[in-house]
């Protein structure tokens, strides 16, 4: 599968944006899904992530009430919804795909990975 994310830019502090990962392939639904995102100069950092129906979500505590993943399945597209932004969440952020394993988070799981989105949240 090949991602494809989308949708960030700069923003100021206290504002809201939504990122977008469009999937090809005709298997969408079987994957679990995340957003992970590296800032400069610091090590890669799960975000969140979604299973496959869309039930489940998961979120590091650093982003938890301000972030929502999402999903739609009939659009191969996993979104991720930020509010209340902060300056600490200036990274690049890349949606990732899983069919194996059930830990939570963790990257080496992931099989694909999309090119990133910039996000850039100024004070």
């Amino acid at each position: 599968v090949q991602l494809q994310a989308s949708g960030g830019g700069l923003v100021q502090a206290g504002d809201s944006l939504r990122i977008s990962c469009v999937a090809s392939g005709r298997t969408f639904d079987s994957y679990v899904m995340g957003w992970f995102r590296q800032a400069p100069g610091k090590e890669r950092e799960f975000v969140a992530e979604i299973s496959w129906s869309g039930r489940n979500t998961y979120y590091a505590d650093s982003i938890k009430g301000r972030f929502t993943i999402s999903r739609d399945n009939a659009k191969n597209t996993v979104h991720l919804q930020m509010n209340s932004l902060k300056p600490e969440d200036t990274a690049v952020y890349y949606c990732a795909a899983r069919t194996r394993g059930s830990e939570v988070g963790y990257a080496p799981l992931y099989d694909y990975w999309g090119q990133g989105t910039e996000l850039t949240v100024s004070s």
